[in-house]
């Protein structure tokens, strides 16, 4: 990755003052291009590894917290510098993470395959067996003492009920071995996917969980609308507060998400400050729905700060499409994206979100 100091000395040279300060008309746009840019890689973080995302995202967003309008050379580096390191790091937790998945997934079909092995050994020894009794019975007809044939017959059939009770009890205890083992997977999986399939942040469904549910849902043919919310000025509350009380407003924003939905709703958290809902409903009854939902949402919010306590006016910008014949999911969520955007430049405004 290019660094911001290389940028600005190779392509829009910029003089530095006695202060050793960078002054340039371009760094204000630059500078909020490379502190976007340290954001995404963020959140891109959380879509490669859901596990060790969310440490790599709050560390980025850390640094380009740092980066003020007036940097030095200096500082440039050393965020520079801290930000190759937190990746070369984060690549390196990530490939030990993946690699060890893989032996887990390695280790149950080593499982199966000796298990595979031990019942195939099992029947072999218990056919070997079987055999024998079946040979031994032949040979009764060349007895002629009954005696004798009724002890042989007594024999094999003692040799070959031992041979049945012990074949069930070991089938028996393979079986309730592979249960076991095949649980302990299943578990690791299904917390595999709740990492995968939940927001560390705000604990909604995450972007993949929710589009995998609009895509069953389009296979289906049922009618149904996609909702994307975005927060106003979400960029302002980073900017004037600080990002762990961002945070704190999208969990909060979050949670009155949750308690207005419907049962049958599925929300989601789709990036930054925008969430995706999922209405299994026509378009009037989703309008109906998204009405309820933004006089719930938007209004006073009380986020803790260093400063303290601090009461917010939030706004929401809410775009709306249902689902139509010969749609994408691409597609429909384009015109639900562009519909929020239409609804956002149509609001009056505001300014970012207003302290009470």
């Amino acid at each position: 990755m290019i660094s911001l100091k290389k940028y600005l000395d190779t392509e829009f040279p910029v003089a530095e003052s006695s202060d050793g300060q960078l002054q340039s008309d371009l760094l204000p746009v630059t500078l909020s291009a490379y502190r976007s840019a340290l954001l995404e890689m963020g959140s891109c973080s959380l879509d490669a590894c859901p596990a060790l995302g969310a440490e790599l995202k709050t560390r980025l967003g850390e640094l380009q917290a740092d980066l003020s309008s007036k940097i030095s050379r200096e500082s440039v580096e050393a965020t520079k510098r801290s930000v190759l390191l937190e990746l070369r790091n984060w690549g390196r937790r990530t490939a030990r993470h993946y690699q060890q998945k893989t032996g887990e997934v390695k280790e149950i079909l080593l499982v199966m395959a000796r298990m595979a092995e031990s019942v195939g050994a099992r029947d072999l020894r218990y056919a070997c067996q079987v055999n024998e009794v079946t040979t031994r019975l032949k040979s009764i007809a060349n007895l002629e003492d009954l005696s004798d044939i009724r002890a042989s017959i007594e024999r094999s059939a003692s040799e070959l009920k031992t041979s049945i009770e012990r074949l069930t009890s070991e089938g028996k205890a393979a079986i309730e071995l592979l249960q076991t083992e095949v649980a302990k997977y299943q578990a690791k999986l299904e917390a595999a996917e709740q990492v995968a399939f939940r927001d560390s942040l705000t604990g909604l469904g995450t972007r993949l969980c929710v589009e995998s549910q609009i895509e069953r849902r389009m296979a289906t043919g049922l009618p149904f609308c996609v909702a994307i919310a975005d927060i106003d000025g979400f960029k302002q509350v980073n900017d004037n507060h600080g990002h762990l009380v961002g945070d704190e407003l999208l969990k909060q924003f979050a949670d009155r998400l949750k308690s207005v939905g419907r049962s049958t709703d599925i929300i989601g958290r789709w990036g930054g400050d925008e969430f995706i809902l999922l209405l299994y409903c026509g378009l009037p009854d989703a309008r109906i729905q998204i009405e309820r939902l933004r006089e719930w949402v938007c209004g006073n919010y009380t986020v803790h700060g260093l400063s303290g306590p601090s009461r917010l006016r939030i706004d929401a910008s809410i775009g709306l499409a249902e689902c139509a014949a010969g749609d994408s999911l691409k597609s429909l969520l384009t015109r639900a994206d562009a519909d929020m955007y239409r609804n956002k430049a149509a609001s009056r405004p505001t300014g970012g979100p207003s302290r009470q």
